[in-house]
């Protein structure tokens, strides 16, 4: 069944969905799209990493009677009891709560431990026992670790290289001992590096795009960690929005206790997406100047290339993805011109 199908039959059928991590950048984007669906949302999270401007965007995208499908509770996965009461009357979980960045999870690996291990299994075995029927995950590219094989293919991974990719790992673990358990349905997704509207350009650990486009925008200097010809399968939100949806409803029962690559299928350089963000700005603002890139160290943790086979989300999901990088960008671009132009 193809996404346009499921959407039509969510609006005619709603569920209740609980999103975790709601106020971040992939949440905020999938509690938009379900409230545009007429769906009934709850939202968790702790704001460490999410924002409140996220949730005041959403209400002034949505209507008013869907922005009275959702409500919001303030807490922290890594509080049992929180989680308890975040999952009572849901049908479908999509944990995206995660103290996300391999940088961050080098500099600090216990408070990712305790966030993305133990914060995930409280929430995973809180729906359980709630009786939450569907439990979709945030899994991570990073679990290929360095597997030099590309494209990648879900069933081949390598040595992990990072303690937050440890931490995915263990939740695709949990998910499938807690199949084999309990016989509960949970899903992950492995994203290759999702951008697009709402990602924090800010911080230490901000991600390559949406900094970028906020330094050229501002006149500041752009950094390529190593000599920019590592790649990325750089994958739109929008896909990673009809990855959860697909995955929080399919029902194929040969799809659970599976870890799904969430992409385009595609792969490029860093030297490519520099030249492609700035030519893409200067479309739109002939007037700004734009400077060479500065080369720097290789970040530790990183792996070299990323590309991600998509024929099992294909076939077990019903997963297409509707943009590639161009398409994606163009529309990232159009937004973060509207917001940081528009904030100052």
């Amino acid at each position: 069944m193809n996404y346009k199908k499921i959407q039509q039959i969510l609006k005619e059928k709603p569920k209740t969905w609980l999103v975790t991590g709601c106020a971040g950048f992939i949440g905020s984007n999938l509690v938009e799209t379900l409230l545009t669906l007429n769906q009934k949302v709850l939202g968790l999270d702790n704001f460490a990493t999410g924002h409140q401007y996220n949730l005041d965007h959403i209400e002034k995208s949505v209507s008013k009677e869907q922005w009275e499908n959702f409500s919001f509770t303030k807490g922290d996965i890594s509080d049992y009891e929180t989680c308890i009461n975040a999952t009572k009357g849901v049908d479908v979980v999509l944990n995206q709560a995660a103290l996300g960045s391999v940088p961050r999870s080098i500099d600090n690996p216990v408070i990712s431990n305790n966030s993305n291990v133990t914060g995930f299994l409280n929430m995973l075995t809180a729906a359980k026992e709630n009786g939450v029927k569907r439990f979709v995950y945030a899994s991570s590219s990073s679990v290929y670790g360095d597997s030099e094989e590309l494209p990648k293919v879900e069933s081949r991974t390598g040595n992990l290289l990072s303690p937050y990719a440890v931490t995915k790992y263990v939740n695709e673990l949990y998910m499938g001992v807690f199949y084999k358990c309990y016989g509960f349905e949970s899903i992950g997704l492995r994203y290759f590096n999702v951008f697009g509207k709402r990602q924090d350009p800010n911080g230490a650990y901000a991600a390559v795009m949406p900094k970028w486009i906020s330094q050229m925008l501002n006149g500041e200097d752009v950094y390529i960690n190593g000599d920019g010809e590592t790649s990325r399968d750089f994958t739109y939100i929008d896909n990673v929005v009809q990855a959860n949806i697909m995955a929080g409803t399919t029902t194929n029962t040969e799809a659970f206790a599976k870890a799904y690559n969430t992409a385009a299928g595609g792969r490029e350089t860093l030297n490519n997406l520099f030249n492609a963000i700035a030519t893409g700005l200067k479309e739109k603002l002939p007037e700004l100047e734009v400077q060479e890139p500065i080369y720097r160290d290789f970040r530790a943790g990183d792996i070299r290339h990323s590309n991600a086979n998509i024929d099992q989300a294909k076939e077990l999901l019903g997963y297409e993805p509707t943009h590639n990088l161009e398409e994606g960008l163009k529309e990232s671009l159009e937004w973060y011109i509207n917001d940081i132009k528009g904030n100052k």
